[in-house]
């Protein structure tokens, strides 16, 4: 039986084990969080209680990853708000265990903030201009890992995530004078996060950086005014005395190389 170590078993994380145990692979589960261990191990996943730090991990890393053909790296940069962290000295300090590991195979969970918003039609083609400090971080983190002749490496950059437990409108809602009313929503579905890593391992492609984002990109004052409906919302209110600007980000390779068909090809 395969062996696959997911480091981050959180909202993504944890239902793709779960996916990948249902798959008829064995899964090492990472999380930073005591509480969660009995979940995992509920759930039929080796639990490891792992976090990377900026100058050391704390965690048994080298258990977590030994006889595991796979490794799948989805743990978030924090860079949000006033705590800030050095996400590529974390990823720096896995290398050498991974390296060691033996492991072969690296799927590095990025994201589309790697482009500016300065774009318009977005492929993997694109030069990658991030504009946040995010963006930065990752793009650094996509080369030392793809660089690495140790391994293979392939880089899923998703747009906004989303699920049935998840919109951005519960945040939006009654809230006024939002900028970028006219620009396209880049969004894509927990169920299809999941069906794209399942079908990368499935057909061995390795190498490769791909977008995933669903092909559905109406504007954002549309799509989160229909949302706030649906969920019987306040409706957020789009300011409309500055020009919209924003990207759309083009995901046809996932159709191409994998012969990926979106579940939520609408949201």
């Amino acid at each position: 039986m395969k062996k696959i170590s997911i480091l981050g078993c959180g909202w993504l994380g944890f239902p793709l084990a779960k996916a990948l145990l249902e798959n008829n692979f064995s899964v090492n589960g990472s999380t930073t969080s005591t509480e969660k261990l009995l979940s995992l191990e509920n759930a039929g996943i080796f639990p490891f209680l792992i976090e990377l730090g900026e100058a050391s991990i704390n965690g048994n890393v080298s258990e977590f990853l030994e006889r595991s053909q796979v490794l799948i790296i989805d743990i978030p940069p924090k860079l949000r708000g006033t705590v800030t962290e050095n996400f590529v000295a974390k990823i720096k300090n896995l290398i050498p265990f991974i390296e060691k590991s033996g492991i072969k195979k690296v799927l590095f969970v990025s994201s589309t903030s790697v482009y500016s918003d300065g774009c318009e039609l977005v492929t993997e083609e694109t030069i990658v201009n991030p504009d946040t400090e995010s963006g930065i971080q990752l793009v650094a983190c996509e080369k030392l890992l793809q660089n690495n002749s140790h391994f293979e490496t392939t880089v899923v950059r998703f747009g906004g995530l989303i699920g049935e437990d998840r919109n951005p409108i519960r945040f939006l809602a009654g809230r006024t004078n939002i900028e970028n009313p006219n620009a396209p929503i880049n969004l894509i579905h927990q169920e299809d996060c999941i069906g794209i890593i399942l079908k990368i391992i499935e057909s061995n492609c390795w190498g490769e950086t791909f977008n995933a984002v669903a092909p559905f990109h109406p504007s954002r004052e549309d799509y989160y005014t229909q949302k706030a409906k649906e969920y019987n919302l306040e409706p957020p209110i789009f300011a409309t005395s500055k020009p919209s600007f924003g990207k759309t980000i083009l995901s046809d390779k996932l159709g191409i190389v994998l012969n990926y068909q979106f579940i939520k090809d609408t949201l």
